[in-house]
């Protein structure tokens, strides 16, 4: 029977002799943010680190330049485990978000994994995921079948509580716009037909509409085009929205309403209105066997875990979809002090501090040491399996 202790304590200490390498991958993409499909510095360093320790990588996977899957194999046929990797910025604000470690933390587990994997059956990939904050490329990578043949999947985002269990919030991304007539604002008002008039309008309809929302529905947007010049009525304005829930069927139901409050402000204008959608994410379904499997890594590290509160506050990821096609987790490791947000400035200093290296060696031996359970233990994966057909497969009918 294959001593899982003795092979977990190899895996963390082959990640602990790469910790100065590791901080250097993190450090070096926080100082170089690179935004949603772009990231051609980070997605090189990250599989130039893994095929140095005997990946084999493929680059540009499922059709995406920045995307990559790299390869390992164990001792003989098993399961599949992915490990996943996100790397890119935000506009403006850079690494707030904490990808930078993100990326080097998947790098960390791989190489744990590595040290080991001679002596257990399967496979572990290491998928790298571009555009999380823009565009989904995990969305992309699932329809185009990157996950098929996988057993199941993890990975870990930076955060002020650590948390192997927290959900995620369905999300779609709407666009609108609105046409009108120009005209002179001061001589000739009359004549004009205001756009940005529609779309002030639209945020004041959403904002009467809020109060009668569930309490984990979201909407929050922005004026993308609201005109070129004081002194003329615009004649095009345009706005984009986040429309977020915590089930997908309740997103969409919040979209409707949306759309109708800017369907409103057309009509209150004289304006001509039309609006398009993204394809969203998907809310995360945190499969529960193998959450209980991580809390008990990282509490063995000596990591402490919290339990996800009934009001918690939470985002979205594009890991969702990943967790209604193969079992998944989204565990997050504190790096900074609680009650401090991410995208902002403060979390994007802290994602290249010594909170946030510790952070980034906690995340990579909590991946090393659970892949090595589901890989070295098949009744684990078995009961993964089983649940993610009870708890997502009969949910999605």
């Amino acid at each position: 029977m294959t001593d899982m202790s003795n092979l977990k304590r190899r895996a963390v200490a082959a990640i602990d002799a790469k910790r100065e390498d590791l901080i250097r991958i993190s450090d070096t993409i926080h100082a170089n943010p690179e935004i949603a499909f772009h990231e051609h510095t980070a997605a090189a360093l990250l599989c130039d680190a893994l095929a140095a320790h005997g990946f084999a990588v493929e680059r540009g996977t499922g059709g995406l330049e920045t995307a990559f899957r790299a390869e390992a194999r164990g001792k003989e046929a098993g399961a599949t485990i992915a490990i996943l990797a996100e790397y890119d910025a935000l506009p403006e604000l850079g690494h707030a978000c904490g990808h930078n470690i993100m990326g080097a933390a998947a790098i960390g587990a791989a190489i744990g994994v590595r040290a080991v994997l001679d002596q257990l059956p399967g496979r572990v990939l290491v998928i790298g995921t571009p555009g999380e904050e823009g565009g989904g490329g995990k969305v992309i990578l699932v329809e185009r079948g990157v996950f098929d043949e996988v057993d199941a999947a993890m990975i870990v985002h930076p955060a002020a509580r650590t948390l192997v269990d927290r959900r995620s919030l369905a999300s779609t991304r709407l666009n609108l716009e609105f046409n009108g007539k120009a005209s002179h604002a001061a001589a000739a008002p009359e004549d004009g037909i205001n756009a940005l008039e529609a779309v002030i309008l639209t945020f004041n309809n959403i904002n009467a509409l809020r109060l009668h929302l569930k309490p984990d529905a979201r909407v929050h947007g922005i004026i993308s085009n609201g005109g070129t010049a004081a002194n003329i009525i615009p004649d095009y304005a345009s706005a984009t929205f986040s429309v977020r829930a915590a089930t997908q069927a309740y997103a969409d139901a919040v979209l409707a309403r949306v759309v109708q409050c800017a369907q409103a402000a057309a009509l209150a204008t004289g304006a001509q209105f039309k609006y398009s959608t993204q394809p969203g994410y998907a809310d995360m379904i945190p499969n529960r066997v193998l959450a209980r499997a991580f809390a008990e890594n990282w509490r063995a590290l000596g990591v402490p875990v919290q339990e996800v509160r009934p009001n918690e506050r939470m985002g979205s990821t594009d890991m969702g979809n990943v967790s209604h096609k193969v079992p998944a987790i989204h565990p997050y490791i504190a790096i900074a002090p609680e009650g401090m947000a991410g995208h902002t400035i403060e979390f994007r200093e802290v994602c290249a501090s010594p909170a946030g290296h510790a952070g980034l060696l906690n995340a990579a031996k909590g991946m090393a040491m659970t892949t090595i359970d589901l890989l070295g233990d098949p009744d684990l994966t078995a009961r993964v399996k089983r649940e993610f057909a009870e708890t997502v497969l009969n949910r999605n009918g």
